[in-house]
């Protein structure tokens, strides 16, 4: 029997998204994709240019902040999966230098709304996805290479399943401020 890994390790996180984190996004509103439950919260704030930044600092304090679900968001659709589906699937044109933490693969500006940020995380994973299952098993064992960065030698499945793991880890974390704030509104 031959296996096919690279439908294999996609396998488990199209299960995640269709089955636990896409349907929880439902019914999400700017006022929830916002919310701060405690003071000192990572969210996304206007820049010196006026548009939206993350917050974020290098190192990250420890304990690193409480971030919202808009912090989130981006995080997973631009970091996680976004400029990595570009660094490695393109489009990249006069940036093929770019590694997968290059934000000059991202020109996008970030989204205000609920719904721009829903749209930026399904368009960031169909990208990902489609990458990952145009995938053979030699391209998958293949080491990354100078897109990976220091994780350079590090294969292509090593890459898709850490983004799996980061996936499901924040995709968590948003479902959980979601309960959190539903919480909260009952409460009044």
């Amino acid at each position: 029997m031959t296996v096919r890994w690279p439908e294999l390790i996609l396998g488990q996180l199209e299960f995640y998204w269709d089955t636990h984190l896409r349907p929880r996004l439902e019914g999400l509103t700017d006022d929830e994709y916002l919310w701060e439950p405690v003071d000192g919260c990572w969210s996304l704030r206007p820049g010196a240019d006026g548009a939206l930044a993350m917050e974020e600092a290098e190192p990250a304090p420890e304990p690193p902040p409480v971030t919202t679900i808009a912090w989130r968001m981006v995080h997973i659709g631009r970091d996680v999966l976004g400029v990595r589906a570009r660094s490695f699937f393109g489009p990249h044109e006069g940036l093929e230098d770019a590694h997968m933490w290059d934000l000059r693969l991202w020109p996008d500006p970030l989204p205000a709304t609920a719904a721009d940020a829903i749209a930026m995380l399904e368009s960031s994973y169909g990208h990902w996805c489609a990458g990952v299952r145009a995938l053979d098993a030699e391209a998958i064992e293949r080491p990354l290479g100078p897109k990976g960065a220091w994780f350079a030698d590090f294969s292509m499945a090593a890459l898709v399943l850490h983004l799996n793991r980061e996936v499901m880890a924040h995709g968590a974390e948003i479902c959980l401020l979601r309960d959190l704030y539903r919480a909260e509104s009952l409460r009044g």
